[in-house]
């Protein structure tokens, strides 16, 4: 176990800044998620932890140790990428053993730590065969294998299930999570999935454009989130926003929409700039759908999505504009109603023309 610690790191390609003066600590036997679209920087940040890129400025500390100036095979870390890169002429007991070999571990300590992950990871019956004869999940077992045998400080894990089907990508989830559990090991994992970040992480970090946007749990991250972008990346479906203006309520702050429907919250209310832009935001299961002629704002329901134990409605407002709302899995809606919609004002949000969001309390 081990704490990495990134302090004001920076990195360039050429003209294009990647990274600037970000500053990091990952605790010790954390689960941490780096999450982001692509381009965002996530995955450069990982492979500087590695040493697979040099970083321009700052310092990485791992377990307290300055790192940034050694090699990758002496900074303690093992990386699983999202390509297997297993060789493919040897068998899974050589790909897991090669590295140890190359290091001159004895052979004895080889074979006990080869058979000891093939255990947790419930491969014992594919060490003789060759990753040729195995599936997706099973390649990606072999790899985490091949990490865990050597026993590191640290786990890095590079979108290690994008490769896999659906199905096999939430099984895997739950086995990493048990994984981790069993190892005691600090992990850090990237993903552009936001499904595998709140599933996984302890913490997680938001990244958007080479930056930080947020770092919390992943409660803290989907129940408060730091700015818009945050509020639309995290969470499915994404949270609705609209445009609004805002004044004093009677008890936080009261919100008029577009179509002049009116949303007393718990928004505490601040010195805001009555005349300024404003934008709502308010996730599905925070809508009720009601009884036509009660609520908060009416429209139809134009699209609806069954999905078993919820059903997401998509009404179109008076005023044209889409939100959606969230009813019973067995709701007999169909398209063309018309219908309301009741705002839960305990669990609104606002966001400021300088994307700065305030929150229910």
């Amino acid at each position: 176990m081990a704490s990495i610690e990134l302090l004001n790191i920076s990195k360039r390609f050429g003209t294009v800044q990647v990274i600037d003066d970000l500053t990091l600590t990952v605790n010790s036997n954390e689960f941490m998620v780096f999450l982001g679209p692509s381009g965002c920087g996530k995955s450069t940040l990982m492979r500087m932890i590695a040493g697979l890129e040099s970083i321009d400025a700052g310092e990485i500390r791992i377990d307290g140790q300055r790192v940034d100036h050694l090699p990758p095979g002496e900074r303690g870390i093992a990386m699983v990428f999202q390509h297997y890169a297993l060789y493919p002429h040897m068998s899974v007991r050589d790909n897991m053993s090669f590295g140890l070999r190359n290091i001159g571990v004895p052979e004895s300590e080889i074979t006990a730590r080869v058979d000891r992950a093939a255990e947790m990871l419930e491969i014992g019956p594919l060490l003789a065969r060759k990753p040729g004869q195995m599936s997706g999940g099973q390649r990606q077992r072999v790899a985490i294998g091949r990490a865990i045998v050597k026993e590191p400080k640290a786990f890095l894990f590079d979108e290690p299930l994008s490769n896999l089907d659906a199905a096999l990508r939430v099984r895997t989830r739950v086995e990493l999570a048990q994984l981790h559990n069993r190892v005691k090991s600090t992990m850090i994992f990237v993903t552009h999935d936001q499904i595998e970040a709140m599933t996984l992480a302890h913490r997680i970090v938001v990244m958007n454009n080479r930056r930080i946007e947020q770092v919390g749990t992943p409660m803290e991250i989907y129940s408060k989130p730091a700015s818009r972008f945050v509020a639309e990346f995290v969470g499915s479906p994404a949270m609705n926003f609209m445009p609004a203006r805002v004044a004093k309520g009677a008890a936080g702050t009261r919100v008029t929409l577009a179509d002049g429907s009116v949303v007393e919250t718990t928004i505490p209310s601040q010195s805001f700039d009555e005349s300024g832009s404003y934008t709502l935001g308010i996730r599905a299961e925070a809508l009720t759908i009601v009884a036509k002629g009660t609520g908060d704002a009416h429209g139809t329901a134009e699209v609806i999505e069954r999905l078993g134990d919820r059903t997401l409605v998509y009404v179109r407002l008076l005023d044209g504009s889409l939100l959606v709302a969230e009813a019973a899995g067995d709701s007999d809606l169909i398209s063309g109603d018309a219908i309301a919609v009741k705002f839960d004002g305990s669990r609104t949000h606002l966001f400021d023309a300088r994307d700065q969001a305030y929150h229910s309390i």
